[in-house]
């Protein structure tokens, strides 16, 4: 199961960066339409109060010119306006603009230039300016400074910018706190989610108390949990009575057909079938006992007894145990250790299942053919492979072998009744681990995970070729 381990990827600081990008996008469109619409109403205003001027000077007598411009702009208290009056040669006559504008046309429109032309030493500003030719062929150049415009600008810029640092970063660190409390529940919810995965259906998920969403939705599951333990209760109680009934009168009929079988003759016609049905009903209490053996397996109080387990003096003592059988087969059976590894568990149980897995590989590994067992160590924790050159199994069939009485196709002419890999699907997850089908360059592979499999979930990239018991 996949943990929520990175805040960025919470819905809640999703949902909050969202609306604070919204919320900034609509502040700098709001800031925007209000500069654009006060630069140019001022841009117009400027536009019209130079027009005014300029109407204002042309319409005075040439000789009164001069004295009526100084005296306009004596008044001039803010310094926004400035003029420059120049003969028909261009040469400066009044004013203090020294010179005219390169590019300026009289032709009465006014133009922004970047920069001041009455020679003071204020700060640079843009510059409206217009200029017209007088009745007398003078030219007259007027100008007011746009300063304001520009110190509005500035202004709405830096408003956009505190907008967005005050939406956007408070957001953002909004969205983190806020997640911290719906992922520790996320949290809350995996853990029991784990447990429960691991095989522990008494488990609930955990309610806050506050009725909201996510206790509705835990709610529901908890009631289906209810659903699904009571039915698997009575399912697995109906099989390990019946198994755990049969076998008394299982063993009554065995003991029977024992007592018949020494009192019948060897050259009595009888004596065929009475040996074929003792060997009927050894399988069959074979069976009911590996059942029982599953049912078992799935205690969960049983790792109360668990403890510090020696990986590799548990593969050493299968190796030992079965190397005889594999002698006797003319397998060779190589035991490969790539280091000391120590999980926790219990002993006798892991030593089961790993006799499982080998038991297997043997059955179905043909004369002069090889297996493995291998303890691998990763960053994870170790690993336990068990490699054959045997049959194999198809890949649409590598989930399915580890069901109760599975078999592929192809091993059902060797012995068996399908429940060993059963056992040590039990015997795995009873520990946490996982077992899958893996691949091998002939046969097939069976691996162990010996770290929790609740951290590292089946992949399908994991899971190739692998056969059945």
């Amino acid at each position: 199961m996949k943990r929520l381990s990175n805040p960025w990827r919470s819905a809640t600081t999703r949902l909050l960066a969202i609306y604070g990008g919204f919320f900034g996008v609509w502040a700098i469109v709001l800031l925007s339409v209000v500069y654009w619409d006060t630069s140019q109403y001022l841009s117009d205003e400027a536009e019209r109060l130079l027009g005014e001027r300029a109407e204002y000077f042309a319409s005075v007598d040439p000789g009164q010119l001069r004295e009526r411009l100084e005296t306009t702009y004596e008044f001039d208290l803010l310094h926004l306006n400035a003029y420059g009056l120049f003969d028909s040669a261009g040469k400066h006559v009044a004013g203090n603009i020294p010179a005219i504008p390169q590019g300026l046309l009289p032709d009465g429109h006014s133009r922004v230039y970047q920069e001041r032309f009455d020679g003071s030493d204020r700060p640079r500003n843009s510059t409206r300016i217009l200029a017209i030719r007088l009745h007398n062929g003078f030219e007259l150049v007027l100008s007011r400074d746009a300063g304001l415009i520009d110190r509005l600008h500035a202004l709405i810029s830096r408003a956009i910018m505190w907008g967005l640092s005050l939406t956007i970063v408070p957001g953002l660190l909004g969205g983190v706190l806020l997640s911290i409390r719906p992922r520790q529940r996320i949290r809350g919810l995996q853990s029991a989610s784990d447990r429960i995965v691991s095989g522990d259906l008494r488990q609930r998920l955990p309610l806050s108390g506050h009725d909201d969403e996510v206790d509705h939705l835990a709610g529901i599951v908890n009631r289906m949990l209810d659903e699904v333990e009571r039915l698997m209760f009575e399912v697995k109680s109906v099989c390990d009575n019946i198994a755990h009934d049969l076998r008394t009168p299982l063993t009554h009929l065995r003991a029977g057909l024992y007592r018949l079988q020494q009192q019948t003759p060897a050259g009595d016609e009888r004596a065929g079938p009475i040996d074929r049905a003792v060997i009927e009903t050894d399988d069959l209490l074979a069976r009911f006992s590996a059942l029982l053996r599953v049912s078992e397996l799935k205690d969960e109080h049983r790792r109360a007894a668990f403890g510090e387990v020696d990986l590799v003096d548990v593969l050493q003592q299968v190796h030992d145990l079965y190397e005889p059988l594999a002698e006797e087969k003319q397998l060779a059976f190589k035991l490969e250790i790539a280091g000391p590894a120590s999980v926790v568990g219990d002993r006798y149980l892991l030593i089961e299942a790993f006799s499982n897995l080998v038991g297997n590989a043997i059955k179905f590994t043909p004369e002069r053919g090889n297996v493995v067992l291998r303890l691998a160590l990763q960053p994870e924790g170790p690993r336990v492979d068990v490699i054959d050159s045997g049959i194999g199994i198809e890949p649409e069939q590598r989930e399915a072998i580890f069901g109760r009485f599975y078999r592929v196709d192809r091993s059902r002419i060797t012995p068996g009744f399908g429940l060993g890999l059963s056992i040590v699907e039990a015997i795995v997850r009873l520990h946490g681990f996982d077992v899958f089908a893996a691949d091998a360059e002939q046969g097939a592979c069976l691996t162990v995970r010996c770290w929790s499999s609740i951290q590292q979930p089946r992949s399908t990239a994991d899971l190739k070729v692998g056969r059945s018991v």
